[in-house]
C-alpha cells in the first residue's frame, strides 16, 4: 500500500508539473505573438510615412499607393498568427517592393534624406519582425511538440492544450526574400 501511495503521488506530482509546463509554454508562445504584433505595428506606422515621401516625387503612380494602402489595410486586420494573417503581410511585402521599385525612377527622391532615414527605418523593422517571427515559432514549436510527445500527451488532451500555427511566409521564392531596401 505505502508503494502505491508513493507512485501515486509521484504520477500527481509529474501531472502538475506537466500542465504547469504547458501553462509557459504557451504564455512564452503568447509573448512572443506579442513581439511580432509590436514591430508589425512598427512596420505599419512607417508606411503611410514612406507612401507621403514617395508620393511628393512621384504624383502619377498612384495604383502603387493605392495598393499600398490596401495591403497595409488589410495586414493591419487580420488577427492571430494564422495564414491568411501570414498572406496579408506577404502582400504587403510586395506592395511595398513595387513602391520602392517606383522610387528608382526618381533619384532626387533616392537622395531625400527623409526617405533615406524611412527606407533605413524601415530595413531594421523588417529585421526586427524576422527575429520575432524565428522567436514565436520556436516557442510554438516547443509547445507542438510537448503535445505531441508521450507521456505528455495525455496531460495535453485531457486539458484540450491546443497546438498553435506557426507564423511562416508563403511558400513563393518572392516571399521568402526580405524586403529590399537598398538603392
Amino acid at each position: 500500500m505505502k508503494y502505491i501511495l508513493i507512485i501515486l503521488g509521484i504520477v500527481v506530482l509529474w501531472a502538475i508539473f506537466a500542465y504547469n509546463s504547458f501553462v509557459r509554454l504557451i504564455n512564452r508562445a503568447r509573448e512572443a505573438w506579442a513581439d511580432i504584433e509590436v514591430q508589425l505595428k512598427r512596420r505599419y506606422d512607417l508606411i503611410p510615412n514612406l507612401v507621403n515621401t514617395v508620393k511628393g516625387y512621384a504624383t502619377h503612380e498612384s495604383s502603387a499607393f493605392e495598393n499600398v494602402t490596401k495591403a497595409r489595410s488589410m495586414a493591419m486586420g487580420a488577427t492571430g498568427p494564422t495564414a491568411a494573417h501570414a498572406q496579408a503581410e506577404n502582400m504587403l511585402t510586395g506592395a511595398l517592393k513595387s513602391l520602392f521599385a517606383i522610387s528608382e525612377a526618381y533619384p532626387d527622391l533616392k537622395a531625400n534624406q527623409n526617405f533615406l532615414a524611412l527606407q533605413n527605418e524601415l530595413s531594421d523593422t523588417e529585421n526586427k519582425i524576422q527575429a520575432a517571427r524565428r522567436f514565436y515559432n520556436a516557442n510554438v514549436r516547443d509547445l507542438n511538440t510537448s503535445i505531441e510527445t508521450f507521456p505528455s500527451n495525455f496531460i495535453a488532451s485531457t486539458f484540450r492544450f491546443a497546438k498553435m500555427e506557426f507564423f511562416d511566409l508563403a511558400d513563393n521564392d518572392a516571399a521568402q526574400k526580405p524586403v529590399e531596401v537598398k538603392f
